[in-house]
């Protein structure tokens, strides 16, 4: 095995377009599709010899989640927020493990696979809480988003384009509770953590968790997981294969590699859509900061074995 090629610690963050096909239906049955194709890749990842991690993202899932308790309240009490993103995680992690095994046995590779139902503990005067961000469910028109901020008070905004959307408190993550899990699963097992960010606890002083309503990042989520599992590499997939500048105009421009000081003009410069690929540089920004050895890489699913191999996909670089 070559130097570049060599087994690694990953931390791989999985995007929505990983769960669930952007143009297709959003039934549970449709999910688990389209997860089976995207396990075929992570498990190419394992047969290279890598050792990993997965952290997926649950904004359209929790959404929805939300959204049928809502419809319900008359014949069962709605599930507060924080139950709602410890369904999607299960439910999530399910679809993920199941395909991901499945997968692996075809290749004759023999690794459990679990899903950790996780906390993330956030701090209550996060100011995310007073500027809700995080975008969560399906797509609106304005004519409907305006509709359901007068009905029932959510706040609507306009994402990257692509429509109106719910957004919510997106606080900043403190502290995975089940780390110490994590570790010891790390040597001898496939660990799905950190799904949908995990489940926002304030922590009080007497040592008790409290679940919050809120949707944590998964990508500072899994910055977060890569620092304390002391990864080697950082993989944000989305659906884009390279970070770009100008982004959707006809000078845009698609970035090989990104450096710190760059990534940060870029961003001040607001070439990143925040809710978008924002949080994205932002979170392979913390994790190259923390280690300058260390590397983050942005790409799509579909470019990820080229992207460990140096040929697709973003590089962010110390320097």
């Amino acid at each position: 095995m070559t130097e570049k090629n060599k087994s690694q610690r990953i931390v791989i963050a999985l995007g929505g377009n990983a769960l669930q096909s952007g143009g297709g239906r959003i039934t549970a049955e449709d999910q688990l599709a389209v997860v089976r194709q995207t396990c075929r890749h992570i498990a190419e990842i394992t047969c290279m010899g890598h050792e990993i991690a997965i952290v997926h993202g649950n904004g359209p899932q929790v959404g929805r989640i939300l959204l049928a308790t809502e419809t319900a309240k008359d014949i069962t009490p709605p599930m507060p927020f924080d139950v709602c993103g410890a369904m999607s995680q299960g439910y999530i992690g399910y679809h993920i493990q199941q395909s991901l095994k499945y997968a692996l046995n075809l290749k004759n590779k023999n690794v459990p696979v679990v899903t950790v139902a996780t906390q993330m503990v956030v701090e209550e005067a996060d100011p995310a809480f007073q500027n809700p961000t995080k975008p969560i469910g399906p797509f609106y028109t304005e004519e409907e988003a305006r509709a359901l901020e007068a009905e029932k008070g959510y706040v609507m905004r306009e994402d990257a384009g692509r429509g109106w959307r719910r957004v919510v408190a997106s606080p900043l993550p403190r502290k995975i509770v089940e780390i110490d899990a994590v570790k010891r699963l790390w040597d001898s097992t496939i660990v799905i953590t950190c799904g949908g960010g995990g489940i926002p606890v304030l922590e009080r002083p007497d040592g008790t968790l409290e679940g919050v309503a809120a949707v944590i990042d998964k990508d500072f989520a899994a910055e977060l997981l890569a620092e304390q599992v002391e990864a080697d590499i950082l993989m944000i997939l989305t659906e884009v294969e390279k970070v770009a500048i100008n982004f959707n105009k006809p000078d845009q421009k698609d970035l090989s590699v990104l450096n710190l000081s760059d990534a940060a003009r870029y961003a001040a410069e607001g070439h990143f859509a925040p809710g978008s690929m924002l949080p994205k540089v932002e979170a392979a920004m913390k994790f190259v900061r923390s280690n300058p050895t260390k590397r983050a890489i942005i790409t799509s699913l579909d470019k990820s074995l080229e992207a460990l191999e140096g040929t697709a996909g973003t590089v962010i670089t110390f320097a």
